[in-house]
């Protein structure tokens, strides 16, 4: 077989698009509730049969986040016995399916339009599907990305599946804007007895048709991402490890040319020969700083903001909601391109660091206009901006590279998968906990002290995120995924 002399850029970044669309999904995926939630939740207020709580509400609007947390947990063996290649079509199929079925929940087995427990039951099982997806593809992106890049530009390709996220949130918003159009949500209000009501009057096309264009238009990407996956290569790292030798030097010679390919794969076989695959065969340091940069890119709390967006900026009564979570879409876009272009000249701890300082101070200013009376809406506004930007070129990008680099290639696949698991399952819970935290009154502050009470307690953990990542994580700028494990058999045998 012959093989190229030099690599092609241009094989490299195709492929790598493809892999992003994956990206693109996960973040249209979580973020179309962020408009569809308050039509969805005056569709249910409707039940006859139950009475649909905050706290149901929270459970619903968060509910394909318990299909991340499966399809996370799942992604080790699924990307380890299936392949990477096999795996994201798996996702894309989820995807799919999920939705049509969160459109027409009804299908087959229901009455179109009559909100019951047993329909809110199938629209979650739609959601926990398309979450399974999810899953899959946050785990397998950015590690089938980490595989196939050069280590020069491993960080800049990685962020980008980052950037396709934050694309994809701000598509969904764009699109939920437009599938609004001239109609209004629903106005919800909450009675003496604490019960929740839809206000007459409020627009029946939104609480019964507009939420399941928001979902459904979904299909048309997951369609699109399916068909694409089937026509790029398998990770060469997944090949290796697999025993197929030529046809991973044929994927990497394409990328890198044949004389660097050999070097990279002589690198790869040298690290698959040397240890066995035990989950810590590295120390237990390696999987606990995983588990922590996953569990701390949650916490912080920046999926309260983007799930729930519209609801925030309306309680902050300045202007149309949905433009300024539009704004707040093209702003994260804006901040995601910072981290792309700097990760890898300023290196992933700085821009870790420098990120939850930033949204220390802007949780911590959302907090302080809920604490004094009388403050401005702009100071809010522009505080929760700070916050969401300082993620976006911090923690939104750069703990899916260091998540994708820090593992030992032997155990990358159910390495990943657990710190996944647990970036989803913090997800979960900060997002079903968001509202009725938010909601919190207390004496004459009402639920202003809910507000403050939030996201003083996100700038506090943002504030420990900083102390974490100086003390604990690894600086990987300019290593290949090879060298992660020499630095960790080091650092076990200290």
């Amino acid at each position: 077989m012959e093989y190229p002399e030099k690599g092609s850029k241009a094989y490299l970044f195709s492929i790598v698009l493809v892999a992003v669309l994956g990206g693109l999904l996960f973040g249209y995926d979580t973020a179309v509730i962020s408009g569809a939630e308050k039509g969805l939740q005056a569709f249910f207020l409707g039940a006859k049969d139950f009475v649909y709580t905050d706290v149901i509400h929270g459970i619903t609007s968060s509910s394909a986040l318990l299909g991340c947390i499966i399809g996370s947990a799942l992604s080790g063996i699924f990307a380890t016995k299936f392949g990477r290649k096999k795996s994201l079509i798996c996702a894309g199929v989820f995807f799919f399916l999920s939705a049509l079925g969160s459109y027409y929940p009804e299908f087959m087995f229901f009455e179109k339009g009559k909100p019951t427990m047993s329909l809110l039951y199938m629209f979650n099982f739609y959601r926990v599907l398309g979450g399974v997806g999810v899953g899959l593809a946050s785990a397998i992106c950015p590690m089938y990305i980490a595989e196939v890049a050069p280590s020069d530009i491993r960080g800049t390709l990685v962020s980008w599946n980052q950037f396709a996220i934050i694309f994809g949130q701000l598509v969904v918003y764009f699109v939920n804007f437009l599938i609004l159009g001239d109609h209004t949500n629903p106005i919800i209000e909450k009675t003496a007895e604490n019960i929740y009501i839809v206000v007459a009057g409020s627009d029946a096309w939104t609480i019964m048709t507009g939420w399941r264009y928001m979902f459904g238009s979904e299909a048309f990407v997951a369609g699109a991402f399916t068909l694409l996956v089937c026509l790029v290569p398998e990770s060469p790292r997944y090949l290796a490890l697999v025993g197929k030798d030529e046809t991973a030097l044929g994927v990497l010679a394409r990328i890198n040319g044949i004389k660097k390919a050999r070097e990279i794969l002589n690198e790869i076989k040298s690290t698959v020969d040397v240890k066995s695959e035990r989950l810590f065969s590295f120390g237990v340091m390696v999987i606990f700083v995983g588990i922590m940069l996953s569990v701390f890119q949650q916490a912080v709390g920046i999926n309260a903001v983007l799930y729930y967006a519209p609801r925030i900026f309306e309680s902050m009564n300045m202007g149309n909601p949905m433009v300024q979570t539009i704004i707040m879409g093209v702003v994260n876009i804006g901040f995601t391109l910072v981290a792309i272009f700097t990760v890898e000249k300023l290196g992933r701890k700085p821009l870790l660091i420098w990120g939850s300082i930033g949204m220390a101070i802007g949780a911590f200013g959302v907090a302080i206009s809920n604490l004094v009376e009388g403050v401005a809406p702009i100071i809010p506004v522009v505080s929760i901006m700070i916050y969401s930007a300082s993620f976006m070129f911090s923690w939104g990008p750069i703990c899916w590279v260091l998540i994708s680099e820090i593992f030992p290639n032997t155990i990358r696949g159910a390495a990943v998968a657990i710190a996944v698991a647990f970036q989803w399952i913090f997800n979960f819970i900060v997002s079903s906990t968001f509202v009725p935290m938010y909601n919190m009154e207390l004496g004459g502050m009402g639920d202003r002290f809910g507000h403050m009470f939030a996201y003083a307690l996100y700038g506090v953990i943002c504030v420990i995120a900083a102390i974490f990542v100086y003390k604990l994580v690894p600086e990987t700028k300019g290593k290949t995924l090879e060298d992660m494990t020499a630095l960790w058999r080091n650092r076990n045998k200290k």
